[in-house]
This record gives C-alpha cells, structure tokens and sequence, in this order.
C-alpha cells in the first residue's frame, strides 16, 4: 500500500515552447483536500480533473483520459542521481507525487483507490513533448526521458471526491490483459513490435489506440 506525498497544482508561467504562450507544468503541493471530476472531453471539457489546476494546451493535455497525472517519489530520485539535482515532487507535472507506488509497473485498466471515496484508472504513459523540454533545460531532455521509460501515468477519473497528500493509496481492479504502463510506453515510443499486445487492452484511451493502429499499419506497409 502506498500513499500521495503531495497533490499538486498548476502555478501558470511563460512558455516560449509553444505557440499557447503559457504553461501549468508547473505544479507545486497545496494543503487540504482538492476535489477532482472527470473534465470530459479534451476539446472543450474543463482540463484537469482537478479542481484549481490549470492547462493551457488543450490540443494536446486534458481531458477524460489524462484527467490526473501520477509520478512516483522513487522515479524522482532516480532521476536526481542521474542529473546532479534537487528534483521537487511537481516539477514535471504531476497532479499528484505517490510514494510506495508502483506507478510504471501499473497496469494499463489498473484501478486505484484513493483516500475514502476516490477511484482513478491508469490510462496511459506521459508522452514528453517540447514544454517539457523547456522546463528541464536539460540536454536532449525529450530523448533521455524517453529512453528511460520512466513516464508516469495518465489516470481517468471512475469514481470523484477528494483527495489530499496523506491519503492511501490501494490497487482495488486489474484488466484481464496485463500489459503494464512501462510496457505500453516502450511499445509506442521504442519498441514497435509490441505495438500488437497493445491492441488487447480494453481499457486502451481511444486516441492512443489510434495511434498504435495508424503505427501497426505504417510498419507493415514498410516491411511489404
């Protein structure tokens, strides 16, 4: 059983990266509880499941299947002794910072408890993109985040309430077909000749199932 460090919202900055010119990656730990909803769609739905948290690019954050962002203390630390830094839990941002929580190794469909009324579904690894970059500063920061598979996970929200840092965490579902969020982030990102497990996953946001599709197709156009 593992519990949330800290829950974690958006404090708006520049963000020269992007064309939308402002950013909430940036998420620092707030006191006492924080509802959180389901935003509905992508396009045109609230955002963040959380409420109080802010996203800017709507094209491309949001929505029912990236409702709620989950990254592990541990994969912090880990990546503190490769960098040379101090790493605070938000800083890639997460809405919430988990500790004694398998967080890559969840499966795709895994359902977690939250607290006493929240219930969350990891959906899917975070795709590191160019606001990332721009945070981190880091050489080739896309690439080595990626080569990591260390993502984190994309949570849909099952059942709302309140969450807050404290409360604990407990895996209460798994999907029939175990495919872990580690394992899908390799398959789209570095390893596509798992892409075909993927399409096994029921709980699979139908977005990243397009993509996997469109993959598959592409690559057995090029081997024929």
């Amino acid at each position: 059983m593992g519990k949330l460090l800290s829950v974690n919202l958006a404090v708006p900055e520049p963000n020269p990266a992007k064309s939308v010119g402002r950013t909430g990656i940036n998420k620092r730990p707030v006191d006492g509880p924080v509802p959180v909803r389901a935003p509905g769609p992508k396009h045109g739905g609230l955002g963040s499941g959380l409420v109080g948290d802010q996203i800017f690019d709507v094209q491309s954050h949001g929505g029912d299947d990236q409702a709620v962002y989950a990254y592990a203390r541990e994969d912090y630390d880990w990546w503190q002794a490769e960098l040379g830094r101090e790493l605070p839990g938000g800083l890639f941002g997460e809405n919430i910072t988990t500790v004694g929580v398998d967080v890559n190794g969840a499966a795709i469909g895994e359902r977690w408890r939250i607290g006493p009324d929240v219930v969350l579904q990891a959906t899917f690894g975070r795709i590191p993109c160019a606001t990332f970059q721009y945070k981190m500063a880091e050489p080739h920061w896309v690439k080595r985040f990626t080569q990591a598979a260390r993502p984190g996970t994309y949570l849909r929200i099952v059942e709302p309430g309140e969450i807050r840092a404290g409360d604990e965490v407990t895996v209460v579902q798994q999907p029939k077909v175990r495919v872990t969020i580690a394992e899908g982030f390799r398959a789209l990102m570095l390893e596509p000749a798992l892409l075909p497990r993927l399409l096994e996953v029921e709980e699979l946001p139908e977005e990243d199932l397009a993509e996997i599709r469109k993959r598959i197709a592409r690559s057995t156009r090029q081997r024929d």
